[in-house]
């Protein structure tokens, strides 16, 4: 009988420290988030310097939380997998320090990830039967891609934002209608309020790249209605006007998945990010799934967040493939997707 292949995943890209054990790919032991949102809602966004400190002073708590939980210890360990961009430089460099020190120590294989991988594989530990072709709408707040994932570890990218990233356009209007950070989950909650229809923004369309995605005219939009009616001293319902913006952006990131899905012949449509937890949008991606009779798959909240549960994930195959990182492994802040 083969041996269970048990990986630690390590995820310190942005503001959250997490640590998870995975067993052969699919089934998740553990999985610990340290979040530093109270951090940084103080001061409307993420501070680099202090996220990295934070970093520092969890990472050995929670993985030594992932490993209990998990009830095994690094004797038990396969590999280490650490997302080692893209991200914030300093936050990056403490989970992968921690994974180096750690496979170097018990001799363990390292294996470094990208984080944006990690999302898509999100996808495989509550759908076990999901295996790749398909097509992907990555939506996060530094990321909008619409890829296809044509095996483990292998994509195309079919098209990508042009400027703001969504999960960037709704934290800038959230900060506009006073609704403060994190801008998604708290535009999502007001919106369910509103009339998506109230105001109809404009949905940008770029020629020759009917795939690309571009926001920040829209985020332009909301913020020029926003002081037009401030000049003549017209209420705007906040509700109202993040339903509409909320319903722009999801009607862009759906017309265009679906319209890929329909020309490049997939049958199974993925979502992953943060942005995949948005409520409307899994609503409307789902519906439209349903419509042209495509099968549409989505992870839980808590694994569309940043986690290290899909990062164990997504070492588990790039270890089955024989991928192994030397002691040179570093952060790479502005990793592209498919790169190494």
């Amino acid at each position: 009988m083969e041996k269970d292949i048990l990986i630690l995943g390590i995820e310190s890209s942005c503001d959250e420290t997490a640590a998870a054990v995975v067993k052969n790919g699919r089934e998740v032991l553990s999985n610990v988030i340290s979040s530093q949102v109270n951090l940084h809602t103080l001061f409307g966004g993420v501070v680099p310097e202090l996220a990295s400190r934070r970093h520092i002073e969890k990472i050995n708590p929670v993985i030594e939380k992932a490993l209990a939980d998990a009830g095994v210890t690094l004797d038990d360990l396969t590999a280490v997998g650490v997302t080692y961009g893209p991200g914030l430089v300093g936050a990056l460099l403490v989970g992968v320090s921690e994974a180096k020190a750690i496979a170097y120590a018990k001799g363990l294989p390292l294996v470094g990830v990208h984080h944006i991988e990690g999302h898509v594989c999100a996808n495989f530990i509550e759908n076990r039967e999901l295996e790749p072709p398909f097509l992907c709408l990555i939506v996060s707040g530094g990321h909008t891609h619409l890829v296809v994932m044509r095996d483990y570890g292998e994509f195309e990218i079919i098209g990508r934002t042009r400027d703001d990233a969504a999960g960037e356009a709704f934290d800038k209007v959230a900060r506009a209608v006073g609704l403060g950070y994190p801008g998604g989950p708290k535009v999502d909650r007001e919106a369910k309020g509103g009339n998506p229809h109230a105001i109809e923004f404009p949905a940008a369309h770029i020629e020759g790249a009917p795939y690309d995605f571009s926001f920040s005219g829209l985020k332009s939009a909301v913020l020029n209605y926003l002081n037009h009616a401030k000049m003549a001293g017209e209420e705007v319902p906040r509700a109202d006007l993040v339903a509409s913006f909320q319903n722009a952006v999801v009607e862009a990131l759906v017309s265009r998945t679906m319209r890929a899905a329909g020309e490049y012949r997939m049958d199974k449509v993925v979502i992953a990010g943060g942005v995949a937890s948005n409520s409307a949008l899994r609503a409307a991606l789902k519906e439209s799934c349903e419509k042209a009779g495509l099968a549409f798959y989505r992870p839980s909240p808590i694994f569309c967040t940043d986690n290290a549960a899909m990062i164990g994930v997504a070492a588990y195959y790039e270890y089955k493939k024989g991928r192994r990182d030397g002691w040179d492994l570093n952060a790479v802040p502005n990793l592209k997707l498919g790169e190494r």
